[in-house]
């Protein structure tokens, strides 16, 4: 079969194309025919060698849909030819076939497309897990939204409007302004042209906002701290500027010391995979997740779709910065 692996980290050029074998099924294990592989930044980050630390050579990705093409002697649940897709696994996914346990996967509704599937299953797990555990947004709260327009950042608008907040969203452009406004965004800040902070309180009337969703990290932490009101929630879900601060004075949380922020804040770093761990719960959420997009409350914005071949390009993509929306790569 064909697959996308890199041996050395680096630029988008490492990204080879490699005959390899199909892969061999455990017990437990489900052989999956890839139909579309969504690619997120944190794709970028293992091929870069950065933040998180992967063993070579490696075929990248963390999430795909496709058909079932064989099933290991344990497995019950699925069948040939069953429609499933599975995110947040590294399997070897940029590739024609991946081995995936069974545990991993989740069955694909009729009316779902294998586009959407891989577009939004990871994407929108994390949204869900932002939006209803980490925070449970309701009706009334003010929403900052960090990257409104990349692929997580959508779908939090999209949600987040759904459940009744007033939504802040930052974007670099206009054309993702564009973007972010289509989602259901109520404001946007050019960041690249104002500071979103003074914005944010303005439209606030010096509040500061309830929840602040930030996967930008260092460029975007501080001033996001200081667009929180009081008892408001920080939730990090990524860092594609870099890092946040290596250490935070618990002290500037309270709003009763020197350079505090508003006070009995709360930050937290939410990975969605720690809410999906059990398969019950990824079940649930994946579900809740295909629903929405059924009912047309989460859209799934498609912004490129490129052969497996073209995997370094759908890299250079992601890290211009100038997509809105999502890259799938198609076997």
């Amino acid at each position: 079969m064909k697959a996308v692996q890199f041996d050395r980290h680096g630029g988008a050029d490492v990204l080879k194309v490699v005959d390899i074998d199909i892969p061999q099924l455990g017990a437990n294990d489900v052989l999956v025919h890839n139909q579309a592989i969504g690619v997120n930044y944190v794709d970028v980050q293992h091929r870069q060698g950065g933040y998180y630390p992967v063993g070579l050579p490696l075929i990248p990705g963390i999430e795909a849909a496709g058909i079932v093409e064989a099933v290991g002697a344990n497995v019950r649940a699925l069948q040939a030819g069953d429609r499933v897709a599975y995110a947040g696994y590294m399997g070897g996914n940029y590739a024609e076939y991946t081995r995936v346990p069974v545990d991993k996967l989740v069955p694909v509704p009729d009316e779902i497309t294998f586009e959407q599937a891989a577009g939004g299953l990871m994407q929108g797990l994390t949204a869900y897990v932002l939006t209803q555990q980490v925070y449970p947004v309701k009706s009334g709260d003010w929403v900052l939204v960090q990257a409104a327009a990349g692929g997580v950042g959508l779908m939090l608008v999209q949600l987040a409007k759904a459940y009744g907040a007033t939504v802040i969203g930052t974007v670099s452009s206009a054309s993702k302004a564009t973007a972010a406004r289509k989602a259901g965004a109520d404001h946007i800040v050019l960041y690249t042209q104002e500071d979103f902070h003074a914005s944010v309180m303005g439209l606030t009337q010096n509040e500061g906002v309830h929840v602040v969703y930030d996967a930008v990290g260092q460029t975007t932490f501080e001033q996001g701290m200081r667009s929180l009101r009081k008892r408001g929630h920080m939730v990090v879900y990524g860092q594609t500027s870099g890092s946040g601060p290596l250490m935070l004075d618990v002290n500037r949380l309270s709003g009763i010391t020197e350079n505090s922020f508003a006070g009995s804040l709360t930050v937290t770093w939410a990975a969605a995979s720690h809410y999906i761990e059990d398969h019950k719960d990824l079940l649930a959420c994946a579900r809740a997740v295909f629903d929405l997009m059924a009912a047309d409350r989460l859209k799934i914005q498609i912004a490129k779709q490129l052969p497996l071949n073209q995997a370094a390009d759908a890299h250079r993509l992601l890290e211009s910065r100038q997509v809105a929306g999502k890259v799938l790569l198609l076997p």
